[in-house]
């Protein structure tokens, strides 16, 4: 068993893009599923017609999310992260294969029976989303920014090249079976390793895991005090801005992503293919977004600044909602690659910025709270997406379709 002294950094961490790449196919690996729903929202339209699967399904995918990521938030110093990470991604292969088991089940057929095991495949995955996208983020927020971000470009990905992913992946496992992840693991072992000595216990099983067995000095008063950490709660009162920032770019773009996009946006020249081409221009603004902050020029890191921005993305809804009423679909696809663009380059300046200065466990902490305003976020952004339906005679029906998002 090797060890570590955290006190001396290497001169050169190596493995470095080895991580980055890794992080990027676990972030597109977490979203891959319900992204490749969200793709298909115009069969699930066509299935389900009235029951508004792209509104319906968004909605009772968030409770399951929040409720599971608070208890997980606010018991994050006990929880074992790889254990953690492990459930979450064991939980996604699983919802995976049952939604291809109850297509073919049902030999591609709709009904209310049907839409109710996949509103309940849908609750899974955000339960699982919640172990693994808090868990992730929280996990890389005391590693290297570049991580946090490709991590959150993988989520983007995920909805942009849905069906490719499938083949890259497969390819880079069989092609290079051990190399990748022994490339990313000296980079890995670093920080893991950087943060037990600041006083986390949730590495300490990836560090045995991984063969690394931390020289931990004689503990002093000193270095007691030196470990104490911020609780949640302070941590969440100096980010507060942070986290609205989250909450309020995630209400924005749910109450107009996927379901405004799919059913209110109208119908043009593409025909039945509008909706698609709008929900992937959308996931390509978010992919290409989420690399602007690559280039430090370009990334904004002002606290006042984010908070401007995000606020000013609201001028959005009345762009949108004039441009469905007297605009072309040129007007609307460059408008919904706005709403990607912007969403994906605010998330990752956000994230990446907000647990800069802190110790490790700090860091993981705060990770899990910008998740859970994250996951707020989009859950009453898909709530206000059902305001759209107003003064289209779906008052009614909006009453009568309560009963299925309790399922």
């Amino acid at each position: 068993m090797s060890t570590f002294d955290g006190n001396m950094a290497p001169d050169k961490l190596e493995g470095k893009h080895a991580a980055m790449l890794v992080c990027w196919i676990l972030g597109s690996g977490s979203l891959l599923t319900w992204n490749s729903m969200l793709t298909i929202e115009d069969y699930y339209g066509f299935l389900f017609p009235q029951y508004h699967p792209s509104r319906v399904l968004s909605l009772v995918y968030q409770p399951f999310a929040i409720g599971t990521l608070a208890v997980l938030t606010y018991n994050e110093a006990k929880i074992n992260t790889r254990k953690r990470n492990l459930f979450g991604y064991v939980l996604l292969s699983i919802g995976s294969l049952l939604v291809l088991v109850l297509d073919v089940a049902t030999s591609g057929k709709g009904g209310l029976g049907t839409f109710t095991g996949i509103s309940a495949i849908t609750g899974m995955f955000g339960f699982a989303d919640a172990f693994v996208q808090g868990g992730m983020i929280g996990d890389l927020s005391f590693m290297q920014a570049e991580f946090l971000q490709s991590f959150l470009a993988g989520l983007a990905t995920s909805g942009t090249l849905t069906s490719a992913l499938r083949l890259i992946t497969k390819a880079a496992f069989e092609n290079s079976r051990d190399g990748l992840r022994k490339g990313a693991i000296p980079m890995v072992k670093y920080y893991r390793s950087k943060a037990a000595l600041e006083g986390s216990k949730t590495v300490l099983d990836d560090l045995v895991a991984g063969g690394i067995q931390t020289l931990l000095p004689v503990e002093t008063e000193e270095d007691t005090k030196q470990q104490d950490r911020l609780s949640s709660r302070e941590l969440l009162i100096q980010n507060i801005d942070y986290e609205i920032d989250l909450f309020l770019v995630y209400v924005l773009t749910l109450s107009i992503f996927p379901g405004f996009l799919s059913e209110d946006a109208g119908s043009h020249s593409s025909g039945g293919w509008y909706s698609l081409v709008l929900i992937t221009m959308f996931n390509v603004g978010d992919l290409v977004g989420r690399y602007i902050p690559l280039l430090q020029l370009l990334k904004l890191e002002s606290r006042k600044g984010l908070m401007i921005a995000v606020l000013s993305r609201f001028l959005l809804i009345p762009a949108f909602y004039f441009t469905v009423k007297y605009g072309d679909q040129g007007w609307m696809i460059i408008l919904t690659s706005f709403l990607g663009l912007t969403n994906g380059y605010l998330t990752v300046c956000v994230v990446t910025s907000a647990p800069e200065g802190y110790k490790g466990p700090e860091q993981n902490a705060l990770g899990n709270l910008l998740v859970f305003f994250l996951f707020g976020g989009i859950f009453a952004g898909a709530a206000l997406d059902w305001l759209w339906l107003i003064g289209k005679g779906w008052g009614v029906k909006l009453i009568k379709l309560l009963p299925y998002l309790v399922v």
